[in-house]
């Protein structure tokens, strides 16, 4: 029975003391790994999967994807995002139809983000 509840919504992820040594702000969202969120985010796409996909404050990370802080602190940045962007998922889903997803702001500012957190490292 527990199988059901984790092939929806993955498993809880508890990222590593050191990692969050040296990123602290990561204690900003929840992760999840695995569930259904990644698989859809790719069919946006045209994928399999996504990398990763926030959601309101939580991350789920697909369950193949490398833990790596570039991809975390980039979905961290969605997370704030959701948090400050009124109507943020409908505003996305029309940037991503407007301009593609590379092009999207929201992509923009989250690569961004994670550059200039990266370079402080």
């Amino acid at each position: 029975m527990a199988l059901l509840p984790h092939a929806l919504i993955g498993k809880r992820l508890q990222l590593s003391d050191a990692l969050l040594r040296e990123f602290p702000e990561l204690r900003e969202a929840r992760f999840r790994r695995g569930g259904v969120p990644p698989r859809i985010g790719g069919w946006f796409l045209g994928a399999p999967s996504v990398a990763g996909i926030a959601l309101g404050h939580t991350v789920w990370i697909a369950s193949d994807a490398h833990l790596t802080p570039s991809l975390l602190l980039h979905e961290l940045e969605h997370v704030r995002q959701w948090r400050t962007v009124r109507w943020f998922a409908w505003r996305y889903v029309w940037e991503s139809l407007r301009r593609g997803y590379e092009a999207n702001r929201f992509e923009v500012a989250a690569r961004l983000a994670v550059n200039s957190r990266i370079r402080r490292t």
